[in-house]
């Protein structure tokens, strides 16, 4: 191997080759400065390999290859062939989904049965955003007998996106293919915690047919090369998926720069609301998936769950011993449901909300507790007897851990949903259709399930109200954010003004 490689080994892909530099202009290179850091198992605690680290030289690099390529040949490249290289690229996918699932697990720790599904969805998104190419039109204004005015949707040039590590490739392939279908430029920085798999995904950027400079991949840290892409002043665009700090942190930066566009996708803290006419089992399992799939780490998760009083009691016995059969253990395993936290750091803080939710007189229903004493595993938490104002219920944990209530009328339960400052999602629960839709539409999150949770598609647009995010990801709104609107009006004739 070269030092720009590794060879790795995972339960269920046997031995593949790691790429660990850089992805600039279609190379894997050395960072400038020569730095690399280590990628850590969650499940062992122990290093996996190290990769090179991208620091405010090597984002210089990457922006000003992205910047050739899209003032050259890709400016030129036709909607039909940007969608054939998505759909190309999306095949790649299918075709390595065993590989890239393995080494989704491997650095995130998800169960790889779930890493599976992950990357089916990554190639189903590109695939659909393939298919999105040509299809971004402008439109005719007709005003007045003398002039021909149009509507042109143009790209807007270099997109810097900045991903996180709960879903690394999923997020992406929901940055990248909007950004390409749009006919942009991508310089695409993945969380430290996670990068294994961005660079596996970058090698078959190249072998889909994209021209170099096109898609650019670093691996680095977000207070180095994440500043960095959020105040380069030649990025015409910034996206970004994580918590709502570094989102602030995001937008001053790019305020403070070129004022480059800017779109967030946040954190959140997710009302799922049952209904005493609700189908318990159900709402049940739903609930289940909604909070403890992904190890909780997902920004929509339904961390606080409401119950009509009637059905309380009830609910919460069935809910724990569901819970209870959750299987938290090695992500390779078969039967494994919940893998490991991501990190030491994201297993102390979760760890120290728990903390926080006993000090404040919450009751544990079940877990609170880590399990086994190697790898950042947590029990799954539930937490009843809240009150509004805790932390637990207020702030975004981001782990197996939830708070359960009890209401009594509607509007009580559409009031305290809407009692946090985010508003990424929500559920509803119910047989009744007139509560479904008057509930949802009162909710103030921008995707609201009912009878369902965590059903994401790349057809419909997701993010939030209020702090938990500005713009959409996915679905034809997601075009919007990499698109520009030119007007020209051609005055007609030979008239003189005046």
């Amino acid at each position: 191997m070269s030092d720009l490689s590794v060879q790795l080994e995972t339960p269920t892909s046997g031995k593949y080759t790691q790429p660990t530099g850089l992805f600039i202009n279609n190379e894997f290179v050395k960072g400038v400065d020569g730095k690399t850091f280590e990628v850590i198992n969650p499940s062992t605690e122990e290093v996996i390999t190290s990769v090179h680290e991208a620091t405010e030289k090597d984002v210089d690099i990457a922006v000003a290859a992205a910047r050739k390529a899209f003032e050259g040949p890709w400016r030129k490249e036709t909607p039909e062939n940007r969608g054939k290289l998505l759909v190309n690229l999306a095949n790649l996918f299918e075709k390595n989904l065993d590989l890239l699932a393995a080494v989704e697990s491997l650095d995130n720790g998800k169960a790889v049965s779930m890493a599976k599904v992950d990357i089916s969805m990554c190639a189903g998104c590109l695939r659909y955003y393939g298919g999105w190419a040509d299809k971004i039109e402008g439109k005719v204004i007709d005003t007045t007998p003398d002039t021909f005015n149009y509507i042109r949707k143009e790209p807007i040039g270099v997109c810097g996106q900045i991903i996180p590590w709960n879903f690394p490739l999923l997020m992406w392939a929901w940055k990248i293919g909007p950004a390409i279908a749009c006919g942009n430029t991508v310089v695409l920085k993945s969380a430290e915690q996670t990068p294994l798999g961005a660079l596996v995904a970058a090698g078959l950027i190249k072998e889909a047919g994209f021209p170099p400079g096109v898609i650019n991949i670093l691996s680095g840290f977000g207070k180095v090369a994440g500043a960095a892409i959020a105040s380069h002043m030649d990025v015409d665009k910034v996206a970004f998926t994580g918590s709502t700090v570094v989102g602030r942190q995001i937008m001053k930066a790019a305020a403070g720069s070129n004022l480059k566009k800017v779109t967030l996708e946040l954190g959140g803290k997710s009302p799922n609301i049952v209904f005493e006419d609700a189908d318990i089992d159900n709402a049940i399992s739903w609930v289940n998936f909604g909070i403890f799939f992904n190890h909780g780490q997902c920004c929509c998760a339904g961390s606080r769950i409401y119950v009509q009083e009637s059905i309380y009691d009830k609910f919460v016995e069935k809910f724990k011993e569901r819970a209870q059969k959750n299987v938290v253990g090695d992500p390779f395993a078969k039967d494994t449901f919940q893998g490991p936290q991501v990190s030491q750091v994201q297993f102390d803080r979760i760890m120290n909300y728990i903390k926080e939710g006993k000090d404040a007189g919450a009751k544990v229903e079940i877990g609170g507790t880590r399990k086994g004493d190697k790898g950042f595993f947590i029990e799954p938490t539930i937490f009843s007897g809240v009150t509004e104002d805790m932390k637990i219920v207020q702030e975004e944990i981001f782990g197996p851990v939830c708070s359960i209530s009890k209401f009594k009328t509607k509007e009580e339960v559409i009031r305290v949903g809407n009692s946090t400052t985010y508003g990424l999602a929500a559920a509803v629960h119910t047989k009744n259709l007139n509560t479904a839709i008057e509930v949802s539409n009162a909710l103030k999150a921008g995707t609201v399930w009912v009878n369902s949770y965590n059903t994401l598609h790349h057809q419909m647009p997701f993010g939030g109200y209020k702090e938990s995010g500005i713009g959409r990801e996915l679905g034809e709104a997601a075009l919007d954010n990499y698109l520009q609107t030119k007007t020209v009006s051609i005055r007609l004739g030979d008239a003189l003004f005046g």
